[in-house]
């Protein structure tokens, strides 16, 4: 195949494959759409997808689809063909203007939310041309919007490109104040690390719960787990390797740009991270990658998996969400700089985020709700659920400094007057990075920890996007025809850190003391799904991602109750499996070697009367009780999840489910998991986590 450089993005119509397909008037008119937002004109779209169906076929295509993203979490695709009827009985293949800019798939059976009533089956797909189109199998993938017949986005790109549209709007407008005149655009960039577990197919097949819901619902902890931090950057396995080799192969070739691998810190767990790119292709890039993931590892005799927590009392999986700031110029608005004008404008965008998040830590909360990542988040190796900003010494005391109008020391004593003296040089590198942060600065960007591994990362940069944009929007109103526009910006700095303090903490955010704190700091800290999605309606987020056009009240209602329903569902089906594998595999495989040792006491006194057989007796005394808890627990729990069987609110339904039905849950494990302990290893039914952690070689 040759040199990487050799094929890296040969499914993909890149800017390369455009210029050297397209003619330079269609081609400037094209990059003026992706670049500014313009229009695009029929004709050109007309030529645009010619050239498209050209290369496609040339590629080995037969068909397109509009690939987009619908509230289900997953992406979707509907396939139609090239061909068209030919006078002479035969076909042509044929893809016009219309086709790649519209689709119409049939919206009947996504989540909506309310939006449309079920028998209202039209939706329509509108090409997103910032996001290059590419080959998948045989098939042409067109990155699209989804939307409704009423206009309602359906999807998570369209709010996504509204989000960034709203952040360019208003950093625009700082970025004027400063002087930035060939500036055109302001775009967010991400680079999601992507942390996932392989185990074999083998014992994948042989367990229910995975199959169904991507967790274990049952398993003792082994012998050994992550304790002796053997696993974490350790020599990769070859079968892993050769995995990792074929997948860096299949994402290179769809231009993804997959950087870093190695192992993470459970047993069977590892990491693939990529280079930074624009916030709405990373968000494609990383579902098409999980997309793929699941597929190479098939090919090994392997199944990646997913899940937030899919081992207990090991790491969970998470995605590193890095995020930053630049202009179209390739200035990083997030990296200090070395002038008095590049120091005062990086503090102004960094004092954005400190209040956007601190405003909106419930958005960023919300952002992130899964009943998956609900199991993660304040567990093994992942941040609490309560937000907050990790800045690091040297720039706390910068701000500290500025905050109190006193001399900071590497400023030579100089105070911080923006705009007029001159902030010490701050290097990339100059602090540490807090890997129990849910939100740390790193250098020249944010690392946003809370995203669970299967989140698309959509929504966290939809809230993080509308958030900041809002602050901007704030200091933009306060600064425009401001008389001393420095002393101005050193107030509105100096406020910004006096008002928002709070949500910095640098500390452990591991430590159970940092609960309490951020409990007296008036910080929000919601453990779960149906603690903070109601509070996307509150009245402040209602407002702000309505002003901004990011979403609809309509659309955020919808959103919510779409997020509710997926976590009931999700726990329902966890639930049901947990009654079928205990009822059908956990209590027959106890009551057998429960039998088994029966046998073994019956013969051993039938030779001496008076043998005392305290070991087997007392085994199965356990058992038996422990099988009698197994049993009065599934019924337990069955008679909660009936309970829910005609619920019609949404709200109720989740609360019920997080204070009665888990707790049955956990309970019924415990028995199960004790039970594992004590039966012999060829009456249990189902592979254990030692096999399972431990099972690739």
């Amino acid at each position: 195949m040759g040199t990487v450089s050799d094929y890296f993005g040969c499914l993909v119509f890149d800017d390369r494959v455009m210029k050297a397909n397209l003619s330079a008037d269609v081609y400037q008119s094209l990059r003026k759409t992706i670049d500014e937002g313009a229009k695009l004109d029929l004709s050109v779209a007309n030529a645009v997808a010619a050239a498209m169906k050209d290369w496609a076929v040339a590629g080995g295509a037969t068909h397109f689809t509009h690939w987009f993203q619908p509230l289900t979490g997953i992406t979707a695709e509907k396939h139609d063909s090239f061909i068209t009827p030919a006078p002479d009985g035969g076909v042509i293949m044929d893809f016009s203007g219309k086709e790649l800019i519209k689709g119409e798939p049939d919206a009947s059976s996504f989540p909506s939310g309310g939006l449309r009533a079920t028998f209202e089956a039209r939706g329509y797909t509108a090409w997103d041309p910032t996001s290059y189109a590419f080959i998948k199998g045989k098939t042409l993938c067109i990155p699209t919007a989804f939307c409704s017949y009423g206009g309602e986005a359906l999807d998570k790109k369209t709010p996504l490109l509204r989000s960034m549209e709203a952040l360019n709007r208003q950093a625009m407008r700082i970025l004027k104040l400063f002087g930035n005149e060939n500036v055109k655009c302001v775009r967010t960039s991400v680079g999601p690390e992507q942390e996932y577990f392989l185990i074999p197919k083998e014992l994948y097949e042989k367990r229910e719960d995975l199959i169904y819901t991507g967790r274990t619902l049952f398993g003792a902890k082994p012998p050994k787990g992550q304790e002796m931090d053997d696993h974490y950057f350790g020599v990769i396995k070859p079968r892993v390797a050769a995995y990792m080799a074929e997948l860096n192969e299949e994402l290179w070739k769809l231009g993804i740009l997959a950087k870093t691998e190695h192992n993470e810190v459970a047993p069977a767990q590892h990491e693939l991270a990529p280079i930074y790119t624009t916030t709405n292709v990373a968000t494609d890039h990383n579902q098409l990658t999980m997309e793929i993931m699941q597929k190479i590892a098939s090919r090994h005799g392997l199944v990646c998996l997913l899940h937030e927590k899919p081992f207990a009392g090991v790491n969970g999986s998470g995605k590193h969400n890095n995020w930053s700031i630049a202009t179209d110029t390739g200035v990083n608005l997030l990296s200090p700089g070395e002038t008095p004008y590049e120091n005062a404008q990086f503090l102004l965008f960094l004092c954005a985020v400190i209040k956007a998040v601190d405003d909106y830590q419930d958005l960023l909360r919300i952002a992130v709700a899964t009943a998956g990542n609900d199991h993660r988040l304040g567990a093994n190796e992942a941040p609490p659920a309560v937000v907050s900003i990790f800045l690091g010494e040297e720039l706390q005391g910068i701000l500290d400094a500025i905050e109190n109008d006193t001399p900071y020391e590497a400023a030579k004593k100089k105070t911080m007057k923006l705009g007029v003296d001159v902030l010490p040089r701050f290097p990339r590198d100059t602090t540490d990075r807090n890997r129990t942060s849910p939100f740390a600065f790193t250098g020249n960007k944010f690392e946003f920890r809370m995203v669970g591994s299967s989140n698309s990362i959509a929504c966290a940069n939809i809230m993080l996007n509308a958030a900041v944009a809002e602050s901007l929007k704030i200091y933009a109103d306060r600064l425009e025809g401001a008389e001393d526009f420095p002393q101005k910006l050193h107030e509105m700095i100096q406020k910004t850190i006096k008002d928002h303090k709070r949500i910095i903490f640098n500390g452990n955010g591991y430590d159970e003391a940092w609960l309490e704190e951020a409990a007296r700091r008036g910080l929000s800290n919601y453990p779960t799904t149906p603690d903070c999605i109601p509070h996307c309606l509150d009245e402040k987020n209602v407002q702000m991602l309505t002003a901004h056009r990011v979403f609809s009240l309509a659309e955020l209602k919808s959103r919510c109750d779409i997020q509710l329903e997926n976590y009931c569902k999700t726990v329902l089906i966890e639930a049901n499996t947990m009654i079928d594998m205990a009822r059908k595999q956990i209590l027959p495989a106890v009551q057998g070697y429960t039998g088994e040792l029966a046998k073994t006491v019956a013969a051993k006194r039938s030779v001496i009367s008076d043998i005392a057989c305290g070991y087997e007796t007392g085994l199965i005394v356990k058992l038996s009780t422990l099988a009698d808890q197994i049993a009065a627990r599934t019924d337990a729990l069955e008679e909660a999840v009936l309970g829910l069987k005609h619920s019609t609110d949404v709200f109720q339904e989740s609360a019920t489910i997080r204070d009665t039905v888990l707790g049955r849950m956990a309970a019924l494990r415990a028995a199960a998991d004790e039970a594992e302990t004590v039966t012999a290893e060829k009456y249990w039914p189902f592979p254990t986590y030692g096999e399972l952690l431990f099972g690739v070689h």
